[in-house]
């Protein structure tokens, strides 16, 4: 049973103001999802925490997993496109919807990120000798922007979209390496495979994926987001801006962690950068 099915089901047995709530809800689930606590608490004509007790009447951790099962409640747009979009759609209607549930689904993400989980995994990479990021597919995307960020950085990082060279990285590597693996399903069984080589030969492994799934068994250390984005079904759309996200959240740590004379040395790598640049003129 869906959560659209549940609030239905479950509706006479809400107090008078939860209600409210689920009237909304189910009058527009598209609005409710891409809605702040504070604009559904307005919109129902309740209070804040009314929303939060309405969310765990019906067995969700609180508001942002209530988005998340809604979300999920609501797959059913284009196979292989994105779940919002419809056949009929014009141009203005996929476009606002792209951006809309990529908003929406990036808000979920952030209130399910563990801060303790993020600053650990920002401490293993700060005492790394070598970093590697791997990725396939739509992540493969994702780990050649970490190289692109994290090469500036005076810390050696490899990076490899081929699969037998992921390999043969990770059969070099020692107890001084961290590895990041990206992978939004954490199901890819080659992803899984490198993993356990790269464990096999002491080095940290960091899995950007989802909790509990077999590549998380994996890992050394798990920094996972609630995306909710069936990737088997649709093309991955939000699940890479979250992974991108998460990426720049790590580098920005990472930069804050090795101080003033590190920053200053990121300053001088942007200056040499800038002869490749035509100057801005005035306008």
């Amino acid at each position: 049973m869906n959560i659209l099915e549940k609030i239905t089901q479950q509706k006479a047995a809400f107090s008078k103001s939860e209600r409210k709530v689920a009237e909304v809800i189910l009058s527009n689930p598209q609005t409710a999802i891409h809605s702040s606590i504070a604009t559904l608490a307005k919109m129902s004509d309740v209070s804040e925490p009314t929303v939060n007790r309405f969310c765990r009447r019906l067995d969700t951790k609180g508001f942002p997993d209530f988005k998340l099962h809604l979300a999920q409640s609501l797959a059913n747009g284009t196979p292989f496109v994105n779940r919002h979009v419809e056949e009929t759609d014009g141009p203005e209607e996929y476009t606002n919807k792209i951006f809309e549930s990529t908003m929406a689904s990036l808000e979920v993400a952030r209130q399910s990120v563990d801060i303790s989980v993020i600053n650990r995994a920002v401490d293993l990479l700060t005492q790394a000798q070598r970093i590697s990021f791997f990725g396939l597919g739509a992540s493969a995307s994702v780990a050649h922007d970490a190289l692109n960020k994290f090469f500036r950085f005076n810390v050696p990082v490899v990076y490899f979209e081929d699969i037998l060279m992921q390999r043969m990285s990770c059969m070099n590597c020692n107890e001084e390496d961290v590895v990041v693996m990206i992978s939004h399903t954490g199901r890819t069984k080659s992803l899984v495979e490198i993993a356990q080589i790269a464990r096999g030969n002491d080095a940290t492994v960091i899995g950007l994926t989802s909790q509990h799934s077999p590549l998380a068994k994996e890992c050394s250390l798990v920094v996972s987001l609630d995306v909710p984005e069936d990737t088997d079904m649709y093309m991955p759309m939000a699940s890479r801006i979250a992974q991108l996200t998460l990426i720049d959240i790590l580098a920005t740590g990472f930069t804050l962690r090795r101080g003033s004379k590190f920053r200053e040395n990121l300053k001088r790598v942007k200056e040499t950068l800038r002869g490749s640049r035509y100057e801005k003129r005035p306008e």
